[in-house]
């Protein structure tokens, strides 16, 4: 018996099956694949050296060290004081005589050194002149002497208690979800790079092997096609599953973010936009490289998918730092360009649920129709091989 009578007896003949016979022969290749492998450990590693950065640029906190000799508690609570409004951790550091604290300054144990600071005129003591530590000092010493001749007048200063009003009190939040979403925006750029690739060399893999005449004897193109995009599709969910759950356990074991419920639901957002992404964009590859039988053609027929993908993730990049302004409220409506910057705007708090919904129909209505016409293009160029088969002559051999 030959292989190919093996094959059709085996092969299951209801179109539920056929499609699942097909998305399982596309994971478990693509599991194998080095180059799926290697582009997995890539996007891990991305997300971890993302997550390390942030714990090191939160760990770097500004401090400013000063040395004072001959200093008292005021004088500490001042130099602090005027540290927080310039948005700086001080250490103050007590000497005993001015050589110590000379040298200390010369070694760069301390930023600056503050002699005598309760007399009529304190000297400071630094390596080089123009820094931000003589404004500190400077503004620390001046109000403490200021405070001092009106208690020496007998005038008792009273401070009003400044109440804070935010106007915007979730912008911080706001701005973080931000942050997240744009990171995952951009694991959702990747992924959809990445896999409609995959669909794209493996329909082009199939019609320069002649597999596909073989396939196509026991089943219609579009069963072929939709298990293609199925199984390659799981696989992507899987990795970006597997992908968020690292970034959101190490951001949450990190303290990187101080809101879980928003982190969990903006990824949770960025997934399902991805299957909305994916399903447009992978039928889009899918047919274009049905009209190639090479893989070295496929640039020139991938081309406006991938230009509208880099679109997409270069408008998401302002949409996350002005998320109501034109430019990203206009593209979170383009078919295509949504799944990139839309999840930005919900981040961000500036989508409303009926632009979100509206964005969504529109992303259908596009996949509903890129799905129906990629579909006849598949079915009518997937058997010509060749040159390029032009997309009139894939539509008029779909109707015949």
């Amino acid at each position: 018996m030959t292989a190919t009578q093996q094959h059709s007896d085996i092969t299951p003949h209801s179109p539920a099956q056929l499609v699942r016979l097909v998305a399982g022969r596309e994971i478990s290749t693509r599991v194998r694949d080095k180059g799926f492998l290697i582009g997995s450990a890539v996007l891990i590693v991305i997300i971890i050296g993302l997550l390390v950065f942030q714990v090191a640029m939160a760990s770097g906190e500004d401090t400013t060290r000063i040395a004072v000799v001959g200093g008292s508690a005021p004088v500490t609570e001042a130099l602090q004081a005027q540290g927080e409004a310039l948005d700086t951790t001080v250490d103050v550091v007590e000497y005993d005589d001015e050589g110590a604290a000379r040298a200390a300054v010369e070694d760069g144990d301390v930023d600056a050194a503050l002699l005598s600071p309760g007399s009529v005129q304190p000297e400071l003591l630094v390596e080089t002149t123009g820094g931000q530590v003589e404004t500190l000092v400077q503004g620390a010493v001046q109000g403490l002497a200021f405070s001092q001749q009106l208690a020496d007048a007998g005038v008792t200063l009273q401070s009003p208690e400044l109440d804070v009003v935010a106007l915007d009190p979730d912008a911080d939040a706001n701005l973080e979800a931000a942050v997240v979403a744009l990171v995952a925006v951009f694991v959702l750029y990747m992924l959809l790079i990445l896999f409609g690739q995959f669909v794209a060399q493996g329909v082009v893999e199939e019609k320069s092997s002649r597999v596909v005449e073989l396939l196509l004897a026991t089943m219609r193109p579009w069963q072929l096609l939709a298990g293609k995009i199925l199984g390659l599709g799981l696989l992507g969910l899987a990795q970006m599953l597997i992908i968020a759950a690292i970034g959101v356990a190490g951001a949450l074991a990190f303290d990187v973010v101080e809101l879980p419920g928003r982190l969990i639901g903006t990824v949770l957002t960025v997934l399902a936009w991805f299957v909305l992404g994916y399903a447009f964009y992978a039928s889009f590859f899918a047919a274009a490289a049905s009209l190639v039988s090479r893989q070295e053609d496929l640039g020139s027929v991938m081309g406006p998918a991938s230009l509208l993908l880099v679109v997409g993730f270069v408008v998401a990049v302002p949409a996350a730092q002005d998320p109501t302004g034109s430019l990203a409220t206009v593209t979170s409506f383009i078919p295509g360009v949504s799944p990139l910057v839309m999840p930005v705007r919900q981040a961000a708090g500036a989508a409303a649920w009926w632009e979100v919904a509206v964005s969504v129909v529109l992303m259908l209505v596009a996949i509903s129709v890129i799905v129906r016409v990629g579909g006849r293009i598949y079915a009518g160029a997937l058997l010509r091989t060749g040159g390029r088969v032009k997309l009139r002559d894939a539509l008029e051999s779909e109707r015949s």
